[in-house]
């Protein structure tokens, strides 16, 4: 970065006051997974809860791993409010809006091979694979919305518009909850209703998230399309979007792999995991909401050049990262098997997931310090370093379940996801010094 140094002070009650609302926002989208895959359950199918964990993840995979979108965005509009230029805020904005229309088209033409490579590789068949195909049909519909959406969060992130954040991913995610028990149980829909209920929610956030950008840019001077469209500027977010799809598609690679080799253990085995799964993410939506508030401080901290503010955002998003998870591992040991129970009626589901249950609540532990260390590389839009770190770790996970899985079964495909998420933890904080260091020279 370039310019003066721009001071700003970092408190407890600065990260509070991001993490807070984000968290609260965050929480509601792991509870409509839980909600969906609840309502499939109460359909007393197995193979509909493994065809819907299927779709998903397919979905994810294509859709998630344009996450860097959202991230992008957040951290160069982060550091652009931290340089003190207005203008370039807005240019990544409608940077953001550009790749996303682009890319959402892309994935709605080629949504027939998507879908058929997705159902191959996974392995599905019969009632699994038409579950699977129902839910994907409709929901893949959704991708251009869903990417705008990436785009305006991310940029209301980078402002630091916590609050309006959380509105705008608490409508979307209370419309989803409340079309899909509708959709499923109270029309008959099935498992299609679930894919229908997302599509129209998302359609109805970006529709919100485009009045408050509105609302933002009435009194401002605004970025001309020169500076929108500078070269120069598009290929160092491209550059950072490349490293960060590398990174993605390797998270959503282990993610998807973890389900793969669920599905190889029986219907019932991927049904009991994709619980499990479900209730591990209600905890991530709590230390996302610490990742967010260390990316924007950390982004605002690289653009202002303060390196005090920077150091400070790691050590208070550290000690409240930690304190959180392990009030999450102890909740979800304790409240796991009531969770489990309202998820499904399926009894040999519900056995399954409560012997694995310690696995998912350990989680939160192992995997802390890698949401926030997540935060502070997007927030510093150390783009190259998070994508060579993350496929290092994917590579220690996949030669941990080669060693644990054939002699533990799921006991062991558990385990290696487990170290999975603490090789994150480690490595990216190993190389956190050594980059700060080069960033305030």
């Amino acid at each position: 970065m370039t310019g003066d140094i721009r001071p700003f002070t970092v408190t407890h009650r600065t990260v509070l006051s991001i993490s807070i609302p984000m968290m609260l926002a965050y929480l509601s989208t792991p509870l409509v997974g839980i909600i969906n895959t609840g309502v499939v359950g109460q359909l007393g199918s197995a193979a509909l809860i493994g065809g819907v964990a299927v779709a998903s993840v397919i979905f994810e995979i294509v859709l998630s791993s344009f996450n860097f979108l959202r991230a992008g965005t957040t951290g160069l509009t982060a550091q652009a409010i931290g340089a003190g230029d207005a203008l370039e805020e807005l240019a990544v904005l409608a940077r953001a809006c550009v790749v996303a229309l682009i890319l959402g088209l892309l994935v709605v033409l080629l949504q027939y091979p998507i879908g058929q490579l997705g159902y191959a590789v996974f392995g599905v068949t019969g009632e699994v694979a038409t579950a699977a195909a129902d839910y994907f049909d409709v929901r893949v519909w959704s991708a251009p919305v869903l990417l705008f959406n990436y785009a305006i969060l991310g940029w209301m992130l980078g402002r630091g518009d916590a609050v309006a954040s959380m509105m705008l991913q608490t409508l979307l995610n209370g419309i989803n909850a409340g079309l899909a028990i509708w959709f499923v149980l109270g029309l008959d829909w099935g498992v299609a209703g679930a894919a229908w209920a997302a599509l129209i929610a998302e359609t109805v956030t970006l529709l919100a998230g485009l009045a408050f950008v509105a609302r933002r840019l009435k009194p401002r001077k605004r970025p001309d399309r020169a500076q929108i469209f500078d070269m120069r500027q598009f290929r160092r977010a491209m550059s950072m979007n490349v490293d960060m799809l590398a990174r993605s598609l390797a998270l959503l690679i282990g993610i998807s792999f973890f389900t793969h080799q669920s599905a190889a253990l029986g219907t019932d085995m991927l049904a009991a995991n994709t619980i499990l799964l479900r209730i591990y993410m209600f905890t991530t939506a709590w230390l996302d909401g610490i990742a967010t508030a260390a990316e924007q401080l950390a982004g605002r901290a690289t653009g202002a050049r303060f390196r005090p503010a920077f150091d400070r955002t790691v050590t208070l998003t550290t000690k409240w990262g930690l304190g959180t998870a392990v009030c999450l591992a102890a909740f979800l040991y304790l409240a796991g098997p009531a969770l489990i129970g309202a998820m499904t009626t399926v009894e040999e589901v519900r056995t399954l997931a409560n012997t694995y249950l310690v696995w998912a609540a350990v989680l939160p532990l192992a995997g802390v310090i890698a949401f926030q260390m997540d935060g502070i590389f997007i927030g510093a839009t150390w783009s190259r370093d998070m994508r060579n770190m993350m496929v290092l770790s994917l590579v220690v996970y996949v030669v941990a379940w080669a060693l644990l899985m054939p002699r533990f079964g799921n006991h062991g495909l558990w385990a290696a996801f487990l170290i999975f998420h603490g090789a994150r933890s480690i490595v990216f904080s190993y190389r956190l010094k050594g980059l700060a260091r080069a960033t305030f020279p």
